[in-house]
């Protein structure tokens, strides 16, 4: 079962269960979204259990519930990660192909995506890193980031050595071109607006402070 999470207020960087629960706090109430591998799994274990939000997986699964705990794994019941996952009530499984023409349709509210990088046209970078000895994993990320209504990025705002993801333009295979909407990260929430990029909220640190790190305009929240 579902339980509603509670963001527990941080100085500093936000953790990802963190971040995971920004995202489920955003989401309106009765939505239809797909969560894409990874961290944003994580977004399934912190909806409210009334939020009326329909998970959607791409192997063929509507009313996804969370992640399986000790004694609920049923190895035919996964996501598309392969995670165990559990089922709510009304839940529905059909085809690959179906899904995706769900996907492809226009028939999602909301997809959440990790990235490697975005930019600041809301291209997005999340398969591929182009290094030689990287795995190229695409999955259903490209049906998802043109099929969905709204694209929620979930991702760390720096890489472990400091490069930013957030950047003028991306410098890795693209996804997408100008499909994100929304990046939430572990410093600060950003909206990628026609006019630039809007902070919405920062977590131990400030707006320009963000702009320095990153070389990079931005925009306050306008509300």
């Amino acid at each position: 079962m579902n339980q509603t999470s509670q963001l527990t207020p941080v100085q500093g960087p936000l953790g990802k269960n963190d971040i995971a629960a920004l995202i489920a706090r955003d989401i309106p109430q009765g939505a239809f979204v797909n969560l894409g591998i990874g961290q944003p799994t994580l977004v399934a274990d912190h909806l409210p259990a009334d939020s009326g939000v329909v998970l959607h997986t791409e192997n063929g699964m509507l009313n996804m519930g969370p992640a399986a705990r000790d004694g609920q794994v049923d190895p035919d019941l996964t996501n598309a990660g392969k995670v165990p996952v559990t089922e709510l009530p009304g839940a529905a499984y059909f085809h690959h192909a179906d899904s995706f023409a769900m996907m492809r349709g226009g028939h999602l509210d909301i997809c959440v995506l990790g990235a490697f990088q975005v930019s600041t046209a809301g291209d997005l970078a999340n398969w591929h890193t182009g290094a030689p000895d990287a795995i190229p994993a695409v999955g259903g990320a490209m049906d998802l980031a043109i099929g969905a209504k709204q694209v929620f990025v979930m991702m760390t705002l720096f890489t472990k050595d400091g490069t930013p993801k957030l950047v003028p333009e991306c410098s890795y295979p693209l996804t997408g071109l100008g499909c994100v909407d929304r990046v939430y990260t572990d410093l600060a929430v950003f909206d990628i607006t026609a006019e630039g990029i809007s902070v919405r909220e920062t977590f131990g640190t400030t707006v320009d402070d963000l702009a320095t790190r990153l070389n990079l305009p931005l925009l306050p929240a306008t509300g």
